[in-house]
């Protein structure tokens, strides 16, 4: 297994286009609306918190990891399907599954980077605290990222081409974004669109995350959620999901 992981992750960097946009892309976006002098105000709608510490980062890390779960991970699978790899490998020792796992964890490893540098950058350059609870926020972070690739994992097994499964990914991926609040802070959202992003996976990442860097535990809902989307996509991935 760690020699697949290895050899998935040479493969990975020979074409880094996709990794380096996942890490560069929130940190561009947290730096440069960091900036912004009204996000550091403290805001009354936010309980007089700045913006830049109550959305900003925890937003900044569910984007680096939507971006390799829900375009970059499907668009390979798919790739792998068309071209026969996954087929070839279904007839040696080294069973298919195990790719599948290989990509998962490059691709989990690449947003590990991105948050560390979220967390890291944002502290020294902007002020932004550290997560208050490590333990907390690492294990939101895993049950959300497994949430997020299961998704993934469900548009690669249903995908009809690899063009076409980083289309799907997108398009679910905006309208996700937009609830869990990445343009309009959830706060200001009308109710129906918190109440109904409180029941999709990636609003519930995204609020889990901003609860444990603030040091607060995450609501039970949040986790439920997440939780559910991880054993709903698991279930429906595998029964999906071609191999060729």
């Amino acid at each position: 297994m760690n020699k697949m992981i290895l050899t998935e992750a040479k493969l990975f960097l020979r074409e880094p286009g996709g990794p380096i946009f996942a890490i560069l892309l929130p940190l561009a976006l947290l730096l440069g609306l960091g900036s912004i002098p009204g996000f550091q105000q403290a805001d009354p709608a936010l309980g007089g918190q700045r913006v830049i510490d109550t959305q900003l980062p925890g937003m900044m890390v569910v984007l680096s990891v939507v971006t390799m779960a829900l375009t970059a991970l499907p668009g390979t699978l798919v790739a792998y399907r068309e071209s026969g790899v996954l087929r070839r490998m279904s007839t040696t020792p080294v069973r298919p599954v195990r790719l599948l796992v290989a990509q998962v964890v490059n691709n989990v490893a690449v947003a590990v980077v991105a948050t560390a540098l979220l967390i890291g950058l944002g502290n020294l350059v902007l002020g932004v605290a550290v997560p208050r609870s490590l333990l907390a926020f690492a294990g939101v972070f895993l049950l959300g990222s497994a949430s997020m690739f299961g998704l993934g994992l469900l548009i690669a097994a249903v995908a009809p081409s690899a063009k076409a499964a980083p289309g799907i990914g997108s398009l679910l991926m905006f309208p996700l974004l937009f609830m869990a609040g990445m343009w309009v802070p959830r706060e200001l959202l009308p109710d129906l669109a918190q109440r109904v992003g409180d029941f999709l996976p990636m609003a519930p990442f995204a609020q889990a995350i901003r609860d444990t860097w603030a040091g607060h535990a995450p609501q039970p809902l949040h986790l439920a959620v997440m939780a559910a989307t991880v054993l709903v996509t698991g279930v429906l991935s595998a029964r999906l999901f071609r191999w060729e």
